[in-house]
């Protein structure tokens, strides 16, 4: 599982970092918010680490961001935060925080939150979209074909999911481009991603189909 976290003290992220990957947790850090937003637009981790204060957005303004996006809204996040006093931490937990923790912390304690969050999402249960050999994990966003795991970015995620949901509808090119991106980017953006994921999903990119002149729908083909 993919931990984030969000911490401009090197010392104190390289503890964090280390102390998760010795038990077991692929882990990337940030030093701001400008490089943690850009990152989790390509790909969302499972649990998020976060400091309140940060250069750029502070702690508490990630967090409501995170929280007002419906499709980021239910990462686990745990607050550690040097502060400690009893309103920093009821203002932490009613923006949305799962935990929060005061420096120093124990790095023993801060792993067994850390598992007993993810532990309380693996007990959910997750809305699974499927196609054929396709299938779409809506709440941990993941993507497996014939049941091997395919890693997709942000925005791939986005487009097979928006496909899958509707088999054999044709999409046009705009109607993608405003669901996917918003009109914020061209159809040469679009053919790169579908290129791109049809190439991920291996021999079942085939069923990702162009519909010349119009757009792209998901479909078994002949």
């Amino acid at each position: 599982m993919l931990i984030y976290i969000v911490e401009d003290e090197e010392d104190i992220r390289e503890l964090e970092s280390y102390a998760l990957e010795k038990n077991g947790f692929e882990v990337q850090c940030f030093e701001n918010s400008q490089e943690f937003y850009r990152a989790i637009h390509e790909r969302i981790p499972s649990l998020i680490l976060l400091d309140l204060m940060l250069p750029g957005d502070d702690g508490l303004t990630i967090l409501k961001k995170l929280r007002d996006e419906p499709v980021f809204a239910r990462i686990p996040v745990i607050i550690i935060s040097a502060k400690s006093t009893e309103v920093d931490r009821i203002r932490g937990l009613d923006l949305g925080a799962d935990d929060y923790m005061c420096k120093p912390f124990g790095v023993m304690e801060m792993v067994s939150r850390v598992r007993a969050r993810l532990r309380n999402i693996q007990e959910l249960p997750d809305k699974q979209l499927t196609f054929r050999e396709i299938t779409v994990y809506d709440s941990t966003r993941t993507v497996t074909a014939d049941g091997k795991t395919i890693d997709l970015t942000f925005k791939e995620f986005e487009l097979l999911k928006l496909l899958i949901q509707n088999p054999r509808i044709v999409f046009r090119r705009d109607e993608i481009l405003n669901a996917i991106w918003g009109h914020s980017s061209t159809g040469r953006t679009l053919d790169v991603h579908i290129r791109t994921l049809r190439s991920k999903l291996g021999e079942y990119g085939k069923y990702i189909m162009t519909v010349r002149g119009v757009g792209y729908k998901i479909d078994k083909g002949e």
